[in-house]
């Protein structure tokens, strides 16, 4: 009897099913992403309910106009039943958007790019998105957060120089603009024929007609959407491998070696020798080549007042000093390949690539690590310099000076108080264990007392989150 009852309860079950239709019988409520990850900085950068693998970016350039028309081919997985999803995109106009191939309805609502598909997007799936737009990108000028320097894409005399650190990416391409969401690239520039294009990782090919190049350039490692460059210009190329084996891909402006002749080698080989520092010190480089983009770069007349760790190979704005050049590419292991996971965090980037500038001088013989943190600690205790809470600098002085040297000297602080052999130990398993990944200061600190064995709260507490000059630690 008790057998009969329950398949006669399945029976009645499938009945209503059918009578229902297939619907009810897997129901899925489908909701919109999220228009941020709630980042305290960009609130609205980056968005919720999907994760990008993979962005083919193709466009047209011609610097007569400043004209770009593209579209950009995403490739995401799902994070929830999707009902509709936002990309970070500002600007430009967007012709059409499709996702699966089926053309999809979409708005506008400030930066961001509200897409409906024609049916819901499931849980796990594996989905894509054309986005087809074009207009004039603009450039962010007159900002805080980069001390009035003109950043973004930026128009120069023959062609572009992209450096969108940190929000910036999306006023030349739709995305999931914050760096947490990491993906691989692909970059298909058309340019007039007389131009070269370069851009992060590798050269797949070159091609030419009806007057205009075609430059294809992939980068398959996970690349957070800020370091995306693709340089447009008259470059002079040097090519080959550093003494350690690692592909190296340097591009200069003809301006810069027309008023420095010694331009190509100093990047050239400045890039070698730090790429391969920075490996036998960090553990193995990260990614597939190494290089440099030197461009004599102006807009409206101001030399832009910076340079850029995107990824594989660095952008200068002009010719910097061996030390910059070494503070960049050590951010190939701490930014690029270790990335903040929302941007009060800062400095696990720009704290460890300045500390590495302290061993860059160690290395050249100009001054020991410890004799560059006496000179940053030297600043009175009344200077402003000492007001800024390191591990969390606010949005408009997340580059503050503060971040850079104060979060070398915090290292530096901490190779004194616990030895070498643990301190380079925390590095080298830092940039393993969240290689290609995303990290917070809180996991930081607890690799070092794992590592270290010792309690070191009241340590960080003093170098990273108390706005004063530290006495003791």
């Amino acid at each position: 009897m008790k057998r009969m009852h329950v398949q006669l309860l399945v029976f009645a079950g499938l009945v209503l099913c059918l009578a229902l239709g297939p619907s009810a019988a897997s129901a899925q409520t489908f909701t919109p992403g999220a228009n941020g990850i709630g980042d305290p900085y960009f609130p609205l950068e980056g968005n919720g309910g999907y994760d990008v693998q993979h962005y083919d970016l193709s466009f047209s350039y011609d610097p007569a106009t400043d004209e770009l028309d593209a579209i950009n081919k995403i490739t995401a997985t799902a994070t929830q039943d999707l009902s509709r999803f936002d990309l970070d995109f500002q600007q430009l106009t967007v012709k059409s958007v499709d996702v699966n191939g089926v053309g999809a309805t979409f708005s506008r609502d400030g930066q961001e790019l509200m897409i409906t598909p024609a049916t819901g997007i499931t849980n796990g799936s594996t989905f894509t998105v054309n986005v087809r737009y074009d207009g004039v990108p603009e450039t962010i000028v007159g900002s805080p957060i980069v001390f009035g320097s003109p950043y973004g894409f930026i128009h120069t005399d023959d062609g572009a120089f992209m450096g969108d650190e940190p929000n910036a990416t999306s006023t030349w391409i739709p995305l999931n603009d914050h760096p947490s969401d990491k993906a691989a690239w692909t970059f298909r520039v058309t340019v007039p024929a007389d131009l070269e294009v370069i851009a992060n990782g590798k050269l797949v090919r070159h091609t030419e007609s009806a007057g205009k190049g075609t430059w294809v350039w992939d980068e398959t490692h996970p690349m957070s959407n800020y370091l995306a460059t693709a340089g447009i210009g008259e470059w002079q190329f040097k090519n080959g491998t550093t003494p350690g084996g690692i592909p190296e891909t340097v591009a200069i402006d003809p301006a810069l070696l027309q008023s420095n002749p010694l331009a190509m080698d100093f990047f050239y080989d400045t890039t070698a020798e730090a790429t391969d520092l920075w490996n036998d010190t960090f553990g193995a480089y990260p990614f597939h080549s190494t290089g440099a983009i030197a461009d004599n770069a102006t807009y409206n007349g101001q030399t832009i007042g910076f340079s850029l760790e995107t990824q594989t190979r660095p952008l200068y704005s002009a010719v910097r000093s061996t030390g910059t050049i070494a503070h960049e590419l050590a951010h190939q292991w701490f930014g690029d390949s270790v990335t903040v996971r929302t941007w009060d965090h800062i400095w696990l980037n720009e704290g460890f690539a300045s500390f590495s500038q302290y061993l860059w001088d160690e290395h050249k013989g100009v001054r020991t690590a410890h004799e560059d943190f006496v000179l940053d600690y030297s600043r009175k205790a009344n200077d402003p310099f000492w007001d800024i809470v390191v591990a969390d600098p606010q949005r408009d002085t997340m580059f503050a000076r503060a971040v850079y040297r104060r979060g070398a000297m915090t290292l530096q602080a901490l190779r004194e108080k616990i030895g070498d052999d643990a301190f380079f130990d925390i590095l080298r398993t830092w940039a393993a264990d969240h290689k290609y990944g995303t990290a917070t200061t809180e996991e930081f600190i607890a690799l070092s007392e794992q590592i270290s064995g010792q309690d070191l709260s009241n340590f960080f507490q003093v170098w990273l989150y108390t706005p004063e000059k530290p006495k003791k630690w």
